[in-house]
């Protein structure tokens, strides 16, 4: 089915023929401009050279230029290609939520930098904006000018009753779901499924949904390779249902794809939707209508898991359950973000037991723990709020063996199945940040500390500290990585089960016929492994370790894995 007739048939089936094709008129006027105005992608999909940096546009500052200056000028020198994509988290004008509530769609932030700063970014790296499209700030213009009875913006907000029964919702944090607020009409209640300052907004409106798809046509425009659909799975809301994943949020998602393949094919959307992993991979719709990427929550909870206990079970047997993904999507695999570490995808996986206990371990670290209503009036944790370094560290351990513990969790982050986010603070060897906590309040500044540049610099050009030892070995594993065609996106996975104590795959690029046996011992103990199991992948007695580009020779001896040790064997 070609683009448009995919638009019609999701437009038809949210707002009625009538409606729909009247979106669908504007829809047609707008992809005529924009093609005009914007060049197609210069690459259509993802490979092994694609590994993203996860930042604020203003985590390093130098305090002599725009943040996002001080950003270019540190990655050009500091990590030049060997990460070629950057997820910039939201840098435009905002209220609260360090960037999610936003007050102005296009306008970049100028405490951050300017439209110049984002494009020239982009001319050295790909882009992935976000589009925080779920809510905005109640201080932004929209919002201001429905309060004033601006008749343009009386259905860009969902207007509720608050005597309705909302208990079916589900709700990501334990505030009210309704917000008062005074109209120029008398006092009304609108939907904030996060907070009061985000005001939820309406997609039955036309007026709202063609203005949010022009707002991403302008992203693409200004140098986005990538977009990430923030919190996406709220979109659509009604009474009696969960009011998440609605098939009209499917929906909608799959129109902003159709219209952006007509306008810049090429490209992607992720989709961000921090739930159990069944409904998480439903944004891939068919494997060719919706997302192009999901974000593989499960990853960062089971991967601190399985090095918390030295135990890899529970992140086999699920890596082992996933679905191969179509030619065309992918994971988006990550560890650490802007945010906590989920809690909820791991439902179903973990025990309550066994996650009360990483909860524990994170509070004893230092660490905070969000936590969620449950609609009967009970809580349980919903996010961890820790550095992913600070979360892995053990204090009766040395320095060298916390990093050795954080860099095998790093390496799981290479080796599955995907493309790899990765987080600025973890590149750059950081810890919880409990100033910023103190200075804000909240507790995911936990892990958004912002970074004196010229400090940063010197720390990472000296020999033995923590910065300097982790911020090398992470770009040498990731530029070795980027050398290998097994590990493109959507090469296949193959999860051996050899010892509880190794994470063990085989990623095999049917098209190169290249292949890689990664061994990744998250425990304290030295493991060996029987000399047959791993030539029964190999097929060969002699391989390489990429890692350390060592030879390997496989005899009768065991092979011995040292603790935290990972190994890239690849046939000779």
């Amino acid at each position: 089915m070609s683009n448009q007739a995919l638009i019609q048939a999701n437009l038809h089936f949210v707002y009625g023929e009538e409606k729909g094709n009247r979106i669908i008129k504007s829809i047609e006027e707008m992809i005529d401009t924009y093609t005009q105005q914007i060049q197609p992608q210069s690459k259509r999909w993802v490979d092994e050279e694609d590994v993203m940096l996860i930042t604020y546009g203003d985590s390093i500052k130098s305090g002599q230029a725009h943040p996002l200056q001080d950003l270019k000028e540190f990655l050009e020198a500091h990590v030049g290609n060997t990460i070629n994509s950057v997820h910039l988290l939201p840098f435009y004008p905002f209220t609260s939520d360090d960037g999610f509530s936003v007050q102005d769609y296009l306008a970049v932030n100028p405490e951050v930098g300017t439209w110049e700063d984002v494009e020239s970014l982009s001319n050295s790296y790909d882009l992935m904006f976000d589009a925080v499209i779920n809510h905005i700030s109640s201080k932004s213009e929209w919002f201001t000018e429905y309060l004033k009875g601006n008749e343009a913006y009386q259905d860009y907000f969902v207007e509720a009753d608050p005597e309705a029964d909302y208990s079916s919702i589900v709700r990501p944090r334990a505030l009210p779901l309704l917000t008062k607020v005074d109209h120029v009409d008398g006092e009304k209640h609108v939907w904030t499924t996060f907070s009061e300052d985000q005001i939820d907004l309406n997609y039955e409106s036309e007026a709202l949904f063609l203005h949010v798809l022009d707002i991403l046509a302008q992203y693409v425009a200004k140098g986005a390779r990538y977009l990430r659909l923030d919190a996406i799975g709220f979109l659509w809301k009604r009474l009696n249902t969960t009011s998440i994943h609605l098939e009209e949020t499917h929906r909608l998602v799959q129109v902003m794809r159709s219209v952006l393949e007509e306008i810049a094919p090429g490209t992607i959307i992720i989709t961000e939707t921090n739930v159990p992993h069944k409904e998480n991979i439903s944004y891939f719709g068919d494997g060719s209508n919706e997302a192009h990427m999901v974000y593989q929550f499960p990853l960062p909870p089971l991967t601190l898991h399985a090095l918390m206990k030295g135990n890899a079970r529970h992140l086999t047997e699920w890596a082992d359950s996933l679905e191969p993904t179509t030619s065309h999507t992918s994971f988006f695999n990550f560890l650490a973000s802007h945010d906590g570490v989920g809690l909820r995808p791991v439902e179903g996986i973990l025990s309550s037991e066994e996650v009360n206990q990483m909860v524990d371990q994170v509070k004893e670290n230092g660490g905070l723990v969000s936590y969620k209503a449950n609609g009967d009036g009970t809580e349980s944790p919903y996010e961890l709020n820790i550095n992913y370094f600070s979360a892995l560290a053990k204090d009766q351990d040395t320095m060298e063996q916390n990093i050795n513990r954080f860099l095998a969790a790093q390496t799981i982050l290479l080796s599955v199945q995907g493309v790899p986010g990765i987080y600025i603070h973890s590149l750059l060897g950081s810890f919880n940040d409990l100033e910023g906590v103190e200075a804000t309040g909240r507790n995911r500044s936990i892990n958004r500390e912002k970074l004196n540049r010229s400090e940063l610099e010197k720390e990472l050009t000296t020999e033995g500290t923590v910065r300097h030892r982790m911020f090398h070995t992470f770009l040498n594993r990731i530029d070795r990585r980027k050398q290998e065609t097994a590990f493109h996106p959507n090469a296949d996975q193959e999860v051996l089960v050899l010892d509880e104590r190794l994470f063990s795959i085989v990623r095999t690029n049917r098209t190169t016929g290249e292949k890689i046996l990664v061994l990744i011992n998250v425990s304290e103990e030295t493991v060996r492994v029987k000399e047959e199991a791993v030539t029964d992948y190999l097929n060969t007695n002699h391989a390489t370790d990429i890692l350390s580009g060592s030879a390997v020779t496989l005899t009768e001896d065991d092979i011995t894995i040292q603790p935290y040790q990972a190994l890239w064997l690849k046939e000779v």
